[in-house]
C-alpha cells in the first residue's frame, strides 16, 4: 500500500511540474512578443507587380 502513495505523489508531482514548464513557457512567448519590435526590412511600397508580395500595413 505504501508503494502506491508513494506512485501517487511521484506522478502528482510529475504532472505539476509539466503543467508549471507549460505556463512558464507560455508566459516567455508572451513575454517576448510584447517586447519585441522587428526591425523594418526591405519590401514593396506599391502593390505587388509581376507576382511580388507587398507588406499589408507597413510600419516603416
Amino acid at each position: 500500500m505504501r508503494t502506491r502513495v508513494g506512485t501517487r505523489v511521484m506522478v502528482g508531482l510529475a504532472v505539476l511540474a509539466g503543467i508549471g514548464i507549460f505556463i512558464a513557457a507560455n508566459a516567455h512567448l508572451i513575454w517576448t512578443s510584447v517586447h519585441s519590435q522587428p526591425d523594418c526590412v526591405p519590401h514593396l511600397k506599391l502593390p505587388g507587380q509581376g507576382g511580388q508580395f507587398r507588406a499589408a500595413q507597413s510600419s516603416c
